[in-house]
């Protein structure tokens, strides 16, 4: 199931990795509720989320590449899912994702690959790679980084501030008085 941690996953993964996954999921279970976690789960970066229009990426296609990131679990094993469901999912006709995948294609954001059954050599659903999408939002995430970076240093830098020794005076009797 996605997002879920297969046994083969966890016996790869060093303890402390798994430690960090099993809080991460506990976190997500907080905010979501633990149905919705067990259902499934998608990672996503949220530099992409946040850069969609330098990226030249509208609302649905957005959509549909958090649709594809939803069947994508392993690096060697591309998304597949058919035009068909992610239009059903979306409540769209499936031209208007064709169309879609079609022009982030041509703009470098996704490649598609054919893929064929074993014997009769069949067409099944396409595969889609996002190595355009990453190679296009990492220099967002750099930029994103610096500014993270440089605010932490300021951060630091006011915490750090000396501040002014601030002692009590007492006044010496009578002075500051007002003198009649």
């Amino acid at each position: 199931m996605p997002g879920t941690l297969q046994d083969s996953t966890l016996r790869a993964m060093k303890p402390t990795k798994m430690k960090q996954q099993r809080d991460s999921l506990k976190r997500n279970e907080e905010k979501w509720g633990a149905p919705l976690m067990a259902a499934g789960w998608t990672a996503f970066p949220s530099v992409i989320l946040e850069r969609q229009q330098g990226l030249g990426l509208d609302a649905v296609d957005i959509n549909i590449i958090l649709h594809l990131a939803r069947h994508w679990w392993f690096s060697g094993n591309l998304p597949h899912p058919s035009k068909r469901t992610i239009a059903e999912c979306m409540g769209i006709d499936p031209s208007t994702v064709r169309r879609h995948i079609a022009a982030m294609e041509r703009d470098g954001l996704i490649t598609r690959r054919r893929r064929f059954s074993g014997g009769d050599r069949r067409q099944q659903t396409n595969e889609y790679s996002f190595e355009g999408l990453v190679k296009a939002a990492t220099p967002f995430a750099g930029e994103t980084l610096k500014t993270r970076r440089a605010r932490k240093a300021e951060d630091e830098k006011r915490r750090l501030r000396r501040r002014p020794d601030l002692r009590l005076v007492r006044q010496a009797e009578g002075e500051g008085e007002d003198e009649p």
